[in-house]
């Protein structure tokens, strides 16, 4: 009797941009089948005026639309869609979600905790780390970033450490960061203000493996390469190393928006907050000590079809 394949869709409505993923259940797994990304601002200023940006919920609303419609045209039968960190601070939150819904599109919101333990279940079940006895993951993203550290043990994962910054890109560029080349005076007030939030020092070597999740790592390793069009299976599992990623500041930062969206392999809307996105994932790396990162192309979107939503309260298991 025929059986047909399980497909589902997960969408990440993030407060800089939204991204797809369809996937397939298979005898050894979940596979991706199509994977999509939109840059659309939703949370552009939310952080000043406690609203979300009125023409980046329209675009939003809009890619919604069109990822549904990929996610069925692909087969999918369950599509979950997501929000984080812009609908978590926002007043008008609720219309926005309440329109998601009208037009057949309705979006949950993940907290922080959440996102930060799916972030780290779409790694430790990636068999490219299946050898780490120690993984710690940062998703730097619009307006949080997730850090996790977690020892592999006989039963599953011990979380050593788990939280969610209000530390972002498109936040810090509204605020402590807002020239489109911005000076040493801007920079070094930036890495006070970043590293002060953090307020953590993990001792060296601690850290095992690290991962940065998120379009961050990804768009620096497609820069670093110059890869023209998207190609997942290189930048996945691609290392960056701290001394690069300082360069990456540095360079980035003396630049204005044009002159950074015409850099080779960066993708198109990202021109506005990659260079402090790598700022972001620098501090995090200095603060665990660690000399490099893994990128992984995978996010909370891939462990949310495998898992579901995770009770606030969940233990990592994998």
């Amino acid at each position: 009797m025929y059986t047909a394949p399980v497909i589902k869709a997960a969408i990440d409505v993030g407060s800089n941009s939204v991204l797809l993923v369809v996937m397939r259940q298979t005898e050894s797994g979940w596979i991706t089948l199509h994977e999509a990304s939109a840059v659309t601002g939703l949370g552009k200023g939310t952080k000043l005026s406690g609203l979300l940006d009125p023409e980046g919920a329209v675009a939003t609303l809009s890619v919604l639309r069109q990822f549904f419609d990929e996610a069925k045209s692909h087969g999918a039968t369950e599509i979950l869609a997501g929000g984080t960190m812009a609908l978590r601070i926002a007043n008008d939150a609720g219309a926005f979600l309440d329109r998601a819904q009208e037009q057949e599109t309705p979006v949950f919101i993940v907290s922080g905790p959440q996102e930060a333990e799916l972030g780290f279940l779409s790694v430790c079940e990636d068999p490219l780390f299946a050898s780490e006895s120690r993984i710690s993951i940062v998703d730097p993203g619009g307006h949080s970033t997730e850090l996790v550290t977690a020892d592999r043990t006989a039963s599953g994962w011990e979380v050593k450490f788990r939280k969610s910054y209000p530390l972002g890109a498109l936040g810090l560029r509204e605020t402590s960061m807002p020239s489109a080349s911005p000076g040493f005076a801007e920079r070094l007030f930036t890495v006070d203000a970043i590293d002060t939030t953090i307020a953590l020092e993990y001792l060296p070597r601690q850290c095992g493996r690290v991962v940065v999740l998120g379009a961050t790592g990804t768009n620096l390793v497609s820069i670093r390469d110059q890869l023209v069009s998207w190609q997942p299976d290189k930048v996945h599992g691609a290392v960056l190393d701290f001394e690069e990623v300082s360069r990456a500041v540095g360079w980035m930062c003396d630049m204005d928006d044009a002159g950074r969206a015409a850099i080779v392999g960066l993708e198109p809307g990202r021109e506005k907050t990659i260079h402090i996105g790598a700022l972001i994932l620098e501090r995090f790396l200095h603060c665990l000590h660690a000399l490099e990162c893994t990128v992984s192309v995978r996010g909370w979107r891939h462990a949310l079809i495998s898992h579901g939503l995770p009770a606030e309260a969940a233990t990592l298991q994998g």
